[in-house]
């Protein structure tokens, strides 16, 4: 008996498989995207913002509310940070999202326009060595030291705040409730290179 015909048939089922593999590979639907910490946000933008400046440091960074996308534990879908190239004088924004909402945000990195900088007294450029503990380390602080205001305002979203104030020797985690730094009723300053409770505040 001739050989060639089993030959085929096995041609063929071995092609139908890997068919249906394939097909079965691309219906796989994609995984949900995940709020990211906001160092690991931090590093990607710094890697992109490389290429516009060697000598950059980061200035803030801060978590953007995104709506139906709350804040989870110290984790956010989007975060912006401002770097500053000190040889250049020009300070420049970058966001990170781990989604894209219409026009106005796009997933990825997306770097803004580059601006004139001069240094100020309210906060300073640091090292990006200096961030040892996450947002969501300083989230576990300052859950420990809000039990009070957060039984009395259960409902207040809560965002972070990276920088270095000349208040603190390192750069500093603000842990605070509200939409923003100016309307914030309550805050707690976490040490983001020790994870030290610093103080509460506004």
């Amino acid at each position: 008996m001739s050989r060639l015909p089993l030959l085929c048939l096995a041609a063929f089922l071995m092609s139908c498989g890997g068919a249906s593999t394939e097909k079965s590979a691309e219906k796989a639907p994609a995984p949900p995207p995940e709020p990211v910490t906001g160092r690991y946000a931090m590093n990607q933008m710094y890697i992109a913002a490389r290429a516009w400046a060697a000598d950059l440091q980061p200035l803030t960074l801060v978590n953007v509310p995104l709506g139906k996308y709350p804040q989870k534990e110290g984790k956010s879908m989007a975060w912006q940070a401002v770097f500053v190239s000190p040889s250049q004088g020009k300070s420049r924004t970058y966001t990170y999202s781990a989604i894209t909402l219409g026009d106005d945000v796009q997933q990825g990195i997306s770097p803004g326009v580059a601006e004139s900088f001069t240094a100020q007294a309210t906060n300073q450029p640091f090292l990006l060595a200096a961030i040892r503990k996450d947002s969501d380390d300083a989230y576990q602080v300052a859950f420990k030291h809000s039990e009070e205001y957060r039984r009395k305002f259960p409902n207040i979203p809560i965002n972070f705040r990276l920088e270095k104030v000349r208040e603190f020797p390192d750069p500093a985690w603000r842990v605070y409730w509200g939409d923003s730094v100016t309307t914030s009723g309550f805050s707690v300053y976490v040490d983001c290179s020790t994870g030290e409770f610093l103080r509460t505040g506004r």
